[in-house]
């Protein structure tokens, strides 16, 4: 039951740009849900179609930095699952750990300590989990 896109070649732009970033093996799974699914299959249309599709094609600002970005506006708004997918994300992208170390400091000091507790937190998983994958 999955959502047809409004705009097809967006979505499929940003289904090419989100698996690049994220990895199919984080992306394929939330896609398949979808299509059995008439809620997921929304959010993920949606995702695919205007997140990635909108923002992260228009090539004004690379991935490094959109990933950077990232990191810190979900470290300000607390959303820490997104926040280690995005840090992994941050890798393929070509950030550094020092660099992901630098934007989250950063973002703790506009967002506050707890944030930035909770957001080096969620880094160290992602860092570890991506280490055992052998992206570090």
């Amino acid at each position: 039951m999955a959502i047809d896109p409004s705009n097809k070649d967006l979505y499929e732009a940003g289904l090419a740009v989100r698996k690049k970033v994220l990895g199919e093996e984080y992306v394929n799974p939330n896609i398949e849900k979808g299509e059995n699914d008439h809620l997921t299959g929304k959010i993920q249309t949606m995702v695919t179609e205007y997140c990635w599709g909108g923002a992260w094609t228009e090539d004004t600002l690379d991935h490094k930095t959109r990933s950077m970005l990232n990191l810190g506006i979900l470290t300000a708004l607390g959303k820490m699952q997104e926040l280690k997918a995005h840090t992994r994300g941050a890798l393929r992208n070509g950030c550094t750990v020092e660099e992901i170390t630098e934007v989250l400091a950063h973002a703790t000091v506009y967002c506050g300590i707890p944030a930035g507790v909770d957001a080096f937190r969620s880094a160290r998983e992602a860092l570890d989990q991506a280490e055992k994958e052998g992206l570090l």
